[in-house]
């Protein structure tokens, strides 16, 4: 047995379950993006660099202007934020 076949094997299923409920995604984010990750959102100024904070499973949670109010949002929600880039 090599150390590949040691290795456990994730689908991509189970990888889009990885940390639900228990962690809280961070990522700076233009307004331009916001379309499709924020569905039903107003129509907001291009060129403003926002904070935004997914659920674990790519579901939006919030939008701030602050990177401190969001990751305050998570800890609210008892979820651990994890810087993305």
């Amino acid at each position: 047995m090599t150390d590949i076949d040691a290795k456990q094997q994730y689908s991509q299923a189970d990888l889009a379950h990885l940390g639900e409920g228990s962690l809280a995604y961070l990522r700076e984010i233009g307004s331009e993006e916001l379309k499709g990750k924020f569905p039903g959102l107003p129509e907001i100024a291009p060129g403003l660099k926002l904070w935004a904070l997914f659920a674990a499973n790519g579901q939006p949670i919030l939008l701030s202007d602050a990177r401190e109010r969001a990751i305050a949002g998570a800890l609210e929600n008892e979820l651990i934020p994890v810087s993305i880039h």
